[in-house]
């Protein structure tokens, strides 16, 4: 089986078994949902403070939702021995890692695109503001689950590893989130992005490039 062929053979399973555990696919997603449908009745009904935040807000709901999904990247690869199967092929593990994180981040953080525009218009997020929520989705969701796999190979042996893989993540996750809601907000308010977008763009160019290696050699110590 040539490179090409296991790589998408790995994303193709990965999103089958997807659609059988649909709970796990459905879980984020609900959570972000409910986490920014419940803003509103929390801070009540002032329409200019919901619309100067709504950046954030997004923004933060889709952190916690994207960690929220973390766990499941390999854990049953781990409790299977799947896992093990990939790491020894005679292919490289880096890109193999890096195949499962692409299906991981096709069922749970493109439906988070899909959803946030109806959630930014719930907001009262202005339209100009859309296009660029949707770009630093894009940009940002990507890196998100890129170093999350570092946290999640780091703790996948672990009984309770949720809590150190929060730990370890999340201040790795504040830069995408100050550039990216950043980057929407001043979108709103007619001034220039193109600094913060450029950020996003590199941050997802030296994830793609740099996380899947430490992930795999991580998932092999783990699995040792």
């Amino acid at each position: 089986m040539s490179l090409s062929t296991a790589f998408f053979a790995i994303i193709k399973r990965d999103l089958v078994l997807a659609l059988r555990r649909r709970s796990e696919v459905a879980n984020p997603l609900l959570f972000f949902i409910l986490v920014i449908t419940l803003f509103p009745l929390g801070i009540g009904a002032q329409p200019h403070l919901l619309q100067s935040i709504a950046p954030g807000i997004i923004w933060v709901s889709a952190l916690l939702a994207a960690m929220l999904s973390l766990d499941s990247l390999f854990r049953s690869d781990f409790d299977d021995g799947s896992l093990e199967q990939i790491l020894l092929s005679a292919h490289p593990a880096s890109l193999l890692v890096l195949a499962k994180v692409i299906a991981h981040w096709l069922v749970t953080g493109f439906p988070l695109l899909i959803v946030a525009p109806l959630l930014a218009v719930f907001l009262g997020m202005p339209t100009s503001s859309l296009g660029v929520l949707l770009l630093t989705l894009l940009l940002g969701t990507p890196v998100l689950s890129l170093i999350g796999a570092i946290g999640v190979a780091l703790t996948v042996g672990l009984r309770r590893g949720g809590m150190i893989l929060s730990l370890l993540v999340l201040p790795l996750y504040v830069p995408v989130l100050i550039f990216a809601s950043n980057a929407v907000e001043m979108a709103g308010a007619g001034l220039p992005i193109q600094a913060q977008l450029n950020i996003l763009i590199s941050f997802l160019i030296m994830a793609v490039f740099l996380a899947p290696w430490p992930t795999a050699a991580a998932l092999k110590m783990s699995i040792n």
